[in-house]
């Protein structure tokens, strides 16, 4: 095996034929996908990309993610690097449940809102959602919905799916979290989490990754790459193998392995050898933390749920909002009550959330 380096890239880079079509400047509230890759992470890929690896997994990037993954999930934890977030759910739930399983979930989770019918189509996966005012689930719901699934002519309830944070901005605690494992467990079910921004809430909690998955009973997880700083990628991580079938074959099968693994592999090396994943959750949080303050102060405008991760729900006149919408795209939650959702980002700079309250204030005293 080559030996390893810490070398950076050499600079300048290389001339592409490639134009640059858009203005690097400009910022986005939309979702912390706008945002392009962390330099670091760029870093990283172009020292992945000299010479030649074995393909498919073999090279040496991938074959020693396991290690970097268990400094932080634990002595068994075994990763599986996937081309996206809806990938990563699918393979995660089907490794978990029979053909015939079904999965418990929040009505506003990710699974249910924003993966074009996938979990059903592409999974087979019955989605029994569970409903809740604020993103969470709470024991009492996973044990009704079990006894409501108590014979053959209903869909057999395997796995109980939480997404942390979850899509309404709120943060379970471990201690809820261990009392959703243990609830489910005691029902035969394995538990998933969707970890998009699992980042983002540990760093908002103020507790180590673990704490949130591994300790608190979590089996297989979805990590977040993506919202985090990445160019591409997520990871499927296996936290408890015993309650776990198939998946590198489930990961085939659902076209997610990649024949340059490398590239997938090298960035959650960069993301989590180091703090990176910390200082890049850390800031998007303070961003939002900002924003929130900011729109809190302004007549008019409602902060509807609390900001504990990286997102800002607040309700705005409508008058205000379609003035908005000449300059900034924006994502609405809830139409009915003129919630829309504001995201940060890694790069998301007190520049960019003063100015956006700036042009909100503007368009308020219009």
């Amino acid at each position: 095996m080559p030996s390893l380096s810490r070398a950076r890239p050499a600079s300048p880079l290389p001339s592409t034929d490639a134009t640059l079509r858009h203005d690097p400047g400009w910022r986005e509230f939309t979702s912390d996908n706008c945002s392009g890759a962390h330099a670091e992470i760029l870093s990283a890929l172009v020292l992945a990309n000299g010479g030649h690896q074995q393909a498919y997994g073999e090279d040496d990037y991938t074959t020693r993610l396991d290690d970097t993954f268990r400094r932080h999930f634990g002595p068994v934890a075994q990763a599986f690097p996937v081309f996206n977030g809806t990938g990563a759910n699918l393979i995660a739930l089907q490794a978990v449940t029979d053909r015939w399983g079904a999965v418990l979930c929040a009505e506003q989770s990710h699974l249910t809102e924003d993966e074009g019918g996938a979990p059903e189509h592409v999974a087979g996966l019955k989605l029994l959602e569970l409903s809740s005012r604020d993103g969470k689930i709470s024991p009492g719901l996973v044990d009704r919905a079990v006894e409501a699934a108590s014979d053959v002519h209903s869909a057999r309830p395997q796995a109980l799916s939480l997404a942390q944070a979850t899509e309404l901005g709120t943060c379970y605690t471990p201690e809820e979290i261990r009392a959703l494992s243990a609830c489910a467990h005691a029902h035969g079910l394995a538990v998933h989490m969707d970890g998009a921004r699992l980042a983002n809430a540990a760093v908002s909690l103020g507790v180590p990754l673990s704490a949130c998955t591994t300790e608190a009973g979590i089996d297989i997880l979805s990590f977040g790459g993506t919202k985090n700083g990445l160019l591409f990628g997520e990871c499927v991580v296996i936290l408890d193998p015993s309650r776990v079938s198939g998946l590198p074959y489930l990961r085939k099968r659902s076209t997610h392995l990649a024949s340059k693994m490398r590239f997938l592999s090298v960035q959650f090396e960069a993301l989590l050898e180091g703090d990176l994943w910390k200082r890049n959750a850390s800031h998007a949080n303070a961003m939002a933390a900002r924003l929130g303050s900011l729109l809190s102060g302004l007549n008019g405008v409602t902060v509807t749920r609390p900001v504990e991760a990286n997102s800002v729900f607040a309700a705005l006149p409508r008058t205000v909002l379609a003035r908005l919408l000449d300059r900034y795209t924006i994502y609405t939650n809830d139409e009915s009550r003129g919630e829309v959702r504001l995201m940060c980002s890694f790069d998301t700079t007190e520049r960019d959330v003063d100015a956006f309250g700036a042009a909100l204030a503007g368009n308020m005293s219009r």
